[in-house]
């Protein structure tokens, strides 16, 4: 039997078409998320799963033995919001980068920002640089 591809696996999908999901003022905000990426991480952008954009790729695996690949440092822009993945449990980690960040929702590793007007950019350059050294650390 055929082994299953996983979901998370970058694409041949060109970014622009990505970035084009977030509209009006937010497609500005996409533009900007996809510059501030890719300065911190250094890497190209790539589409994986169809609707992230990822920048450099590690693998990692679990206690339990299974395991995958992921981007490094990643953002999904779309009409209502932008969503960017972080290191597991970043909220509680860095407490103090939430309480500066700006009007923000959050979840296991999950930032979801509806606009980027009055986030901190400071703040949210530290998480992000952050969790590319946390995603490095964890590559096997």
């Amino acid at each position: 039997m055929a082994e299953k591809t996983p979901a998370m696996t970058p694409s041949d999908l060109p970014v622009e078409v990505v970035l084009d999901r977030a509209t009006g003022p937010r497609r500005e905000e996409a533009d900007e998320l996809l510059a501030l990426l890719g300065e911190i991480s250094g890497e190209e952008p790539v589409v994986w799963a169809g609707r992230i954009i990822g920048f450099g790729e590690y693998e990692y695996r679990y206690e339990s033995g299974r395991g995958g690949r992921s981007p490094l440092l990643a953002f999904a822009p779309g009409p209502t919001k932008h969503t960017i993945y972080l290191a597991n449990d970043f909220a509680e980690r860095w407490p103090d980068l939430m309480a500066r960040l700006g009007k923000h929702r959050a979840s296991t590793v999950c930032l979801y920002l509806t606009r980027l007007t009055g986030v901190d950019r400071s703040a949210l350059r530290e998480l992000l640089e952050l969790s590319l050294a946390e995603s490095r650390a964890q590559a096997v």
